[in-house]
Formats: C-alpha cells, sequence, structure tokens
C-alpha cells in the first residue's frame, strides 16, 4: 500500500510539473488588426440574423477562441507591472507643497511612464475581452431563443386520423424504394460477378458474425459465473473487466457482418445509410442491455441495486423493450432525413414509439419508486451489513420523477408539441441508464477498494470509496446536461468562466490557482509529516529530552509545518494576501467573538507545549477527576481515569484552574496509613510492630525513612499512622492494602487488639418497655380504639 501510495504521488508531481511547464509557456502575440475584422464581420451576421444555428456555432467557437487569447495577454505583463508599482511606492507619495527634488521627480515620471507602456496592452486586451465575450454573449441568447421557439411550436397532432393515411403510404413509398434499390443492385451483373469475386472473404466474415453471435455472450458468460463462484480477492475486479466481452464479443460480430454485407457490394446509397449505423445501434442493444444486468443481476452479491429478485427480471425485460424502441426511433430517422418526411407524417410514425416508450419508462419508474433492498445473507455479506439508504432513496426519487415525465410526454406530443414529448420522454431514459452506470462503476471502485487494500469499502474507515462516488456522481453531471438539451458551448462556457475566476480586490483566483495552493500545500504537509515521524523515532530518541519535551517539540513542528505549508500553498497559488487583508481583518473580528473560548483554548494548548506544567503518563487530579494524561492537544487534553473512561478537558481549564500533578519530574510520593488499637494496649510495641511493615515492604524507601505517629485517643481506639515515602506512587494502592493485610496478621500474632465501635445504652424508663405503667389509662384506651373500631 506504501509503493501504491508512492506511485500515486510520483504520478500527481509529473502531472504537476507537466501542467507547470505548459502554463509556463508564452502566450502567441495577437493580432488585433485580424480580430477587428473578425469581430466587425460577427456584428454584421448577428444584426442580420439570417444565419443558421450550425453557422453560429462555429462562429461562437472562434470568438471562442479569440476570448481565450485576450485572457491570456492579460497576465503578460503583471510581473512587469507590478515590479514598476513596487518602485513607484518606493518613492512615496508626491509631496504636497511640490517642493521634490528634481531626480526623484524625473525618476517618478519615468517609472510612470514605464508603467503606462505596460499597461497599455493589458488594457487593450481587457477591451478586447469585453468585446468577444458580448459577441458570445449575443450568439448564444439568439441560440437559446431559437431552440426555445422551436420546442413550443405547436405542430400537427398525431392522434388525427386525417394524417394516418399520408404516413402509411409515405412510409410504404420508402419500404418500397427500399426493396426496389436492393432488388435492382442484385439484378445487376456487373455487381453480381463483384459479388462472387469476393465470396471467401464474404463467407469468412458471415462465419465469424455467425460464431460471435451465437456463441460470444455465452462463452463470456460462463467465464464470469466460474470467477464468481470461486469468491476469491478481486474477483468482482477481474469479472466485471471480463463481462464487457458481452458487449464486445456480439459488436465484432455484428461489424463482421456488415462487413461481409458491404463487401458483396450491392448496397445503395439506402441500404448503405443504415448499415453504417447498424454497429451504432447494436452496440446501444448490448451496452444497455449489459448495463441492466449488472444493475438488476440475478446474483444478489452482483446486483448494483438489490431489489427483489422477481423485481429485477421484470426491470431487465423492461430495460430490453425500451432499448429496442430506441433503436426502432433511430432507424426510422433514417428513411424520414433521405426522404424529407412532412412534419404531420414524422409526428404520426413517432408517437406509438414515444407512447409505448412512456409505458415503459411508467413501469420502470414504478419499480424504482418501491424499491426496497432484499434482506438476505448474500446481500449482508456483499455489503457488511450496512443499508445503502441513499442509493435508494434516489432510486426511489428519480422513478417518481420518471412515472411523471411518462404521463406528460405523451399527452404533449397528442396535443401537437411532439418536440416536447421527446425532449421529455428520451432524455428521462438517458438518466436512468446514467444512473444505472455510476451504480455500476462505483460497485466497481469498491471492488478495486478491496482488491487494493483488502479491507472491505462499507467499513466506516473507508473514505476513499465514498469520495470516488462522489467523484463518479460529480463527473456525470455534464453528460446530464448534455442529455436535457445543454449545448456543448454552454459546458465550455462555464468552463472559461471557471479558468476566468473571480476577482477579490485587484486579485483574480481561478480554479488552477486553488488546484496550485493544494498541490503545495499537501506536498509541505507530507513534509511536515516526514519531519516529525524522522524526529519522533531517529533523533529525539537519542537524546536526553523526557519523554513529554520529545512529543512537545514533536507536535511544535507540526502546527509550524502546516502553517509554512499553508502561507507557501497561498503564495505559490498567486493569491496576494495584502488585497484580502482587509476583508479578512474585518472577518476575524467577527470570527474572535464567536469563537474566542477556541481561540483561548489554542493559545493554552501552545503553552502547555511550552511550559510543560503537565506531561502524557503524568497521574493528575483536575476539578476532582484523577486519571493519566494520554494526549494534549491544540484544543483540549485527554485524560484517561483509573475507571477506564476519557475525560475531555479544554485546555484553558489547566492553564487557569488548579491542577494537582502527582508525578511531575519523578514518581515519588508519600502515603499515610491510620491504624487503631484498642485501650490498654501497649503503644510501643504497637509503633514498633507498624514501623518494622513499613520498612519491611520493597516499595518503601529508605531515605526518607518511614514513620509511625501516634496520633491521638480516638473514641473507641488509640489512633497511630504511618508515614512511607514510595519509589513510585502509582503502586500507592496496591502497597496500602498489601500493608493492611501484614498489620492484621501481625496484630494477631502479637495479641494486639483492633477494636469497633462499642456503645452502652441506659434506659430511663425500662418499665414502659413491659406495658407496666399507667395501668387505668391503658385499659380506658383500649377501650377507646374498640369503640371507635
Amino acid at each position: 500500500m506504501t509503493r501504491f501510495a508512492t506511485w500515486i504521488t510520483a504520478a500527481w508531481l509529473c502531472l504537476f510539473l507537466c501542467v507547470g511547464a505548459a502554463l509556463a509557456q508564452d502566450a502567441p502575440a495577437v493580432d488585433y488588426e485580424a480580430w477587428t475584422n473578425r469581430a466587425a464581420s460577427a456584428e454584421q451576421v448577428i444584426e442580420a440574423g439570417r444565419a443558421s444555428s450550425a453557422a453560429l456555432e462555429e462562429l461562437r467557437l472562434a470568438i471562442a477562441d479569440w476570448r481565450q487569447r485576450f485572457l491570456d495577454a492579460q497576465d503578460l505583463s503583471t510581473a512587469r507591472i507590478a515590479t514598476l508599482q513596487s518602485q513607484l511606492d518606493a518613492l512615496g507619495p508626491v509631496p504636497e507643497d511640490g517642493g521634490e527634488p528634481t531626480e526623484i521627480a524625473d525618476r517618478r515620471a519615468e517609472l510612470n511612464e514605464q508603467l503606462t507602456r505596460a499597461r497599455a496592452p493589458v488594457l487593450r486586451a481587457e477591451e478586447a475581452y469585453t468585446r468577444a465575450d458580448g459577441l458570445i454573449g449575443e450568439i448564444d441568447s439568439i441560440i437559446r431563443s431559437r431552440q426555445t421557439n422551436a420546442l413550443l411550436e405547436l405542430g400537427p397532432s398525431p392522434v388525427n386520423p386525417a394524417l394516418w393515411p399520408q404516413a402509411i403510404e409515405t412510409l410504404a413509398e420508402s419500404t418500397y424504394n427500399f426493396i426496389d434499390e436492393v432488388t435492382r443492385n442484385f439484378a445487376s451483373d456487373a455487381l453480381r460477378a463483384e459479388a462472387r469475386a469476393n465470396l471467401p472473404l464474404v463467407l469468412g466474415l458471415l462465419a465469424l458474425a455467425f460464431v460471435l453471435l451465437m456463441r460470444g455472450q455465452s462463452w463470456v458468460r460462463g467465464v464470469v459465473d466460474n470467477m464468481r463462484e470461486r469468491t476469491r480477492r478481486g474477483t468482482g475486479v477481474w469479472s466485471f473487466g471480463i463481462s464487457l466481452g458481452q458487449i464486445v464479443l456480439p459488436l465484432a460480430g455484428i461489424y463482421a457482418l456488415t462487413e461481409a454485407l458491404f463487401a458483396t457490394g450491392m448496397l445503395g446509397v439506402r441500404t448503405t445509410l443504415l448499415l453504417e449505423s447498424v454497429p451504432l445501434w447494436a452496440g446501444v442493444l448490448l451496452g444497455i442491455r449489459w448495463l441492466a444486468d449488472q444493475v438488476f443481476h440475478p446474483d444478489d452479491r452482483v446486483a448494483a441495486l438489490p431489489i427483489a429478485p422477481a423485481r429485477r427480471t421484470e426491470a431487465r425485460y423492461y430495460v430490453n423493450i425500451i432499448t429496442l424502441l430506441l433503436v426502432i426511433w433511430d432507424v426510422l430517422d433514417v428513411p424520414m432525413t433521405f426522404d424529407n418526411y412532412p412534419p404531420a407524417t414524422a409526428a404520426v410514425l413517432g408517437f406509438p414509439i414515444l407512447v409505448l416508450a412512456g409505458l415503459m419508462l411508467f413501469r420502470m419508474g414504478q419499480i424504482l419508486s418501491k424499491a426496497e433492498m432484499e434482506s438476505n445473507e448474500a446481500v449482508d455479506a456483499a455489503y457488511d451489513g450496512e443499508q445503502p439508504n441513499f442509493r435508494f432513496r434516489m432510486s426511489r426519487l428519480l422513478g417518481r420523477a420518471a412515472m411523471l415525465i411518462a404521463v406528460i410526454g405523451p399527452v404533449m406530443s397528442a396535443i401537437g408539441y411532439g418536440l416536447v414529448g421527446e425532449a421529455l420522454v428520451f432524455p428521462a431514459i438517458q438518466t436512468l441508464a446514467l444512473a444505472g452506470l455510476v451504480l455500476v462503476l462505483q460497485r466497481f471502485v469498491n471492488d478495486l477498494y478491496r482488491l487494493i487494500t483488502g479491507r472491505s469499502p462499507h467499513a466506516a474507515e473507508s473514505l476513499v470509496p465514498v469520495l470516488a462516488g462522489f467523484a463518479l456522481t460529480l463527473s456525470s453531471l455534464p453528460l446530464l446536461a448534455l442529455i436535457w438539451g445543454a449545448r456543448v458551448a454552454d459546458l465550455t462556457e462555464l468552463w472559461a468562466r471557471a479558468r476566468e475566476g473571480f476577482a477579490i480586490g485587484d486579485t483574480r483566483i481561478a480554479p488552477q490557482d486553488f488546484i496550485v495552493a493544494i498541490l503545495f500545500f499537501a506536498i509541505g504537509y507530507m513534509l511536515t509529516r516526514l519531519l516529525q515521524g524522522g524526529l519522533k523515532t531517529s533523533v529525539l530518541p537519542k537524546t536526553k529530552i523526557d519523554q513529554g519535551g520529545q512529543n512537545a517539540i514533536v507536535a511544535g513542528v507540526g502546527y509550524v509545518g502546516i502553517f509554512l505549508a499553508a502561507v507557501v500553498g497561498i503564495t505559490a497559488g498567486g493569491i496576494d494576501l495584502s488585497s484580502i487583508a482587509l476583508v479578512a481583518g474585518a472577518l476575524s473580528v467577527g470570527i474572535g467573538f464567536g469563537l474566542q473560548n477556541i481561540v483561548s483554548n489554542f493559545v493554552s494548548g501552545i503553552i502547555l507545549l511550552i511550559e510543560r506544567p503537565i506531561s502524557e503518563g503524568d497521574w493528575i487530579e483536575v476539578n476532582g477527576t484523577h486519571g493519566t494524561v494520554k494526549d494534549i492537544s491544540v484544543r483540549s487534553t485527554r485524560i484517561e481515569t483509573f475507571d477506564r473512561y476519557d475525560v475531555i478537558i479544554p485546555n484553558g481549564d489547566l492553564v487557569s484552574g488548579t491542577v494537582s500533578n502527582y508525578t511531575r519530574g519523578n514518581v515519588l510520593g508519600r502515603i499515610m496509613i491510620p491504624v487503631g488499637v484498642a485501650y490498654g494496649s501497649d503503644t510501643r510495641k504497637v509503633e514498633r510492630v507498624l514501623l518494622g511493615i513499613a520498612r519491611e515492604h520493597e516499595m518503601v524507601l529508605m531515605n526518607p525513612a518511614p514513620a509511625v505517629d501516634f496520633v491521638g485517643f480516638g473514641a473507641d481506639s488509640l489512633d497511630f499512622r504511618i508515614r512511607a515515602v514510595l519509589r513510585d506512587i502509582n503502586y500507592g494502592l496496591g502497597v496500602r492494602t498489601e500493608m493492611r493485610h501484614q498489620i492484621v496478621e501481625r496484630f494477631a500474632e502479637e495479641g494486639i487488639e483492633i477494636p469497633f465501635a462499642q456503645r452502652d445504652i441506659w434506659l430511663r424508663n425500662p418499665e414502659a418497655l413491659t406495658g407496666m405503667a399507667k395501668p387505668d389509662g391503658g385499659k380506658e384506651d383500649d377501650a377507646e380504639q374498640g369503640g371507635s373500631a
């Protein structure tokens, strides 16, 4: 794993160097005269408003290239302008009374002239950039307006029976022309002679196509099933790669079949148009079928969406039908385009396909809207008992949206808004396919993570698969935008705006600046960690610094290194801190009031690391809590109590409050054990016995020597106390226990009695307990109690 991480780091460094070298190249000089002519021509085209949308897209692409050149030209003299401005700042402000020395005045004028000349190309580039950006905005506005008008244009209704005969007649005529073309080519002697000459090639391609189409998928499926039965590490990764053969082999067979038909030489224009698209249609059929098999696989361990098995089978069936309808729609588009069908005919012929697609989409939406995870041992093993709730929530949300679109789309098409129906139903189908692809790729990333690390991707500490899934989702957003009608120019415009960045004061910050800053910070962070590791394991252990001091040095190096890495990263990213210093200062005031406790604890943590009143491993008492210091961080300190639970104490309490450190500097400590003996005992003998017990214990130091004090005369005993200093106070509880055992044993041997509390009770009126006091009064009371009862 370490070697893998090293390779990844090296790859990132190489990529960064390549990008930096590319960015460091000087931008070519801008021909402003050519740009002026180009801009004037573009303004005329826009003003005329007669150019097609395709021509406007080409014009926009050319202007966008000019705009990028102007943006690059704005940064060419940045360093020179900054130098000249620094020189002017060094001269100071112009005196108000005008009494500036001649040399300084001449130098100031010279620098101002140089600064004006240096800024001239930048200002010209900014003006040209503004003009190009305005032209691009106008072109985008025209294209969007045309798209909106075309989408909302009311056309012929396909449910109008008067349009059906013409549609059927037109389709029959196209079919007849197709058959007639093939028949006439087959009747040609020259074409038949060419076909006979290519017969060996045709037969070979047909044989290859037959084998690949008939047996290709079954071969791949057999290999994949055998691999999954072995359940070895990496099975998911290898089986995923091999399963792609279910697309590749049949698609190769389709390609061989089309090449065989082309080799006959009997194809006409219509047939050629159809056959040229056959590999694409076959790829769509095979790809979507493979995707449906991966998402709704019968095996619970493989399915990316493990819903009920019956639902999975039903979902695969509907997906195959939807894919077939999409291909039929595309096939029908060939004669529509070639024979230039009228709008009414196109609407009538496409409406049944749209309705069927909407129906299948509605059924898929019902399945997804009720998606619940199948609960069994295989699924639990695949997900390690975790519930992918987010995945099923999104599936239910997509299912409900699909059901709504499946109803609205055909209804709008029936009214006459055919483009609206198409723009709803087919993008919805493609969106579901894209979501399924993201799920499958996420599962592949999880399997790859399991193969590399040997850990489960669903474990709590597995952050990499989560980040990979997030990256996959983000990368699918441009495709999703294109599916729902966004132009490629819209995405490139967003990218251009992102590259342009945003301005804060006189500083312009772009995404690449953030990337450079993050990369330099990551390098500084890694170097800091390497330095900390070297100090902790190799350098500091060979010094005479105690463990607490070593930990303080390592922590201090970490804080300083991270701070320097942040400063270097910000500087390398080209972010001028002086431009945002005022804003940062204003923000810091508000943040300071809100985070004053955190800042106080942070400063206290630094004080603890420098002064080191406590260190890791010390036995301390804070606010009545005893424990051992386990970790000192910037904000808080963690101590482990003797009951084996952690207490987090803010560093501010340790600095401003009272802390008792029992093991600071050394582990010596004194214990005191109170002992009581019965009255009448020989006190000298008791003292000798107790002193002998203290001196004989191995943990008790002889310098200072232990002592026994005759404390006083208690209510029930003569009170003594043992005082002894231990070489390690951490063993104090055990020493006290052992000494008490020895006291009991030695007192028994010596006949010394350990007293217990005794009390004599004297009754002032003992006759009251026998019922003899006031007999008459007692009878009267009894009579009264009986009467009341």
